[in-house]
C-alpha cells in the first residue's frame, strides 16, 4: 500500500511538472497584458506577478469560455451586489453566476477592486508588493479558490515565467520610446501598452478593426469610434490603435512642450500619436478643421 501511495505521489508530481513546462501561449498572454498588470499594481498595490498568474490560471491564458465569451479573466462570480451583465457556468456547483465585462481591461480593473473591497483580503495589502508567495498563500487562505493547490500553482507560474520581475517596476513601457517595437509577424498577440491613461496597440499588416476587436474582446464598432474612424476603414502597418476613448489633452509632462510638425503628418496622425481627440487638438491650438498644417508648425498638446 505504501508503495502504491509513493507511486501515485510521484505520478502527481510528474503531472504537475509537465503542466508547468514553458508554454508559448502563456508567454504571449504575459506579453500582451503585463503593462496592465503593472498599472493595477501601481494604483492598488497588488503585485503584478499575482495579477498575471491569476489571469493565466483562471482564464487558461485567455482561452477559457468564460474569458472568450464574458471577458472574465479572474473567475469572479456575481456576488457582492454585482449589477452588470451575467453568464452562467458550472464551477463548484452547477449553473453558477459569473460577471460579464465589456472588455478585458474592465476585468483587470474589477479584479483589483474586488480584492480591495473585500474585508477578508485586507491583510494582504499590508504585505510588500514583492512578496508574491505571501500573496498567493493569503489568497488561498482567504478563500479565493477552493483548489488546495491554488497558491502553489500561482507560485509555480510566477517562478517559471519570472513574473516577479514586474513587481519591481516603477512604471510601464512608455509610448514615445516603445511605440515602434511591436512589429511582429502577426502570429502572436498584439502587445497592449499604456499611455495618456489609455491602452493602445500597434497595427500590423493585414489588421482590421474587426480582427483586432476579436482578439481583445471588444466591439469593433466601438474600436473604430474610439479612433475616430469608420469601422470599415483599412488600417496601415504601424498605426496606433487606441482601445478606449481618447483623452482631451496629452499628459501633464507635456504642459510646456510643443509638437513640431514633420513631413507627412496630419492633425489626425498627431492626435493619434498622443492619444488626444482630434477636435480637442484643433480647439487647444485655436485652429479650424480646414486648417492645413505645415512642416515646422508648433502645436500645443494640452
Amino acid at each position: 500500500m505504501r508503495k502504491y501511495f509513493v507511486s501515485m505521489a510521484l505520478l502527481t508530481a510528474l503531472q504537475l511538472h509537465a503542466q508547468m513546462n514553458w508554454n508559448l501561449t502563456y508567454q504571449q498572454y504575459i506579453d500582451q497584458y503585463k503593462d496592465i498588470a503593472i498599472e493595477q499594481m501601481l494604483r492598488y498595490r497588488i503585485p503584478a506577478s499575482i495579477t498575471l498568474a491569476q489571469g493565466l490560471f483562471e482564464s487558461g491564458a485567455g482561452k477559457s469560455d468564460l474569458a472568450r465569451k464574458a471577458n472574465n479573466h479572474f473567475g469572479i462570480k456575481c456576488s457582492g451586489g454585482w449589477e452588470g451583465r451575467r453568464t452562467y457556468h458550472d464551477d463548484d456547483e452547477r449553473g453558477e453566476c459569473f460577471r460579464v465585462y465589456d472588455s478585458v481591461f474592465d476585468s483587470y480593473e474589477d479584479h483589483s477592486l474586488f480584492l480591495l473591497g473585500k474585508q477578508r483580503y485586507q491583510s494582504l495589502f499590508k504585505l510588500k508588493t514583492t512578496d508574491y508567495k505571501g500573496w498567493a498563500r493569503g489568497l488561498t487562505a482567504a478563500g479565493y479558490a477552493t483548489n488546495p493547490q491554488y497558491a502553489q500553482k500561482l507560485i509555480d507560474l510566477i517562478e517559471l515565467y519570472k513574473l516577479d520581475q514586474y513587481d519591481k517596476a516603477k512604471g510601464f513601457d512608455k509610448f514615445m520610446a516603445e511605440h515602434t517595437k511591436d512589429q511582429k509577424d502577426g502570429t502572436s498577440l498584439h502587445v497592449i501598452k499604456i499611455f495618456n491613461k489609455n491602452y493602445y496597440l500597434i497595427a500590423r499588416r493585414g489588421d482590421t478593426f474587426k480582427s483586432i476587436a476579436d482578439e481583445i474582446g471588444i466591439s469593433y464598432r466601438k474600436l473604430a469610434k474610439y479612433n475616430e474612424r469608420d469601422k470599415q476603414d483599412a488600417l496601415e502597418e504601424g498605426e496606433v490603435i487606441w482601445l478606449k476613448k481618447k483623452q482631451t489633452k496629452a499628459p501633464k509632462d507635456y504642459k510646456n512642450r510643443r509638437h513640431t510638425v514633420r513631413q507627412g503628418e496630419s492633425m489626425y496622425s498627431i492626435a493619434q500619436q498622443y492619444g488626444i481627440r482630434l477636435k480637442n487638438l484643433y480647439k487647444m491650438n485655436k485652429l479650424t478643421p480646414d486648417h492645413q498644417i505645415k512642416v515646422g508648425e508648433q502645436l500645443r498638446l494640452r
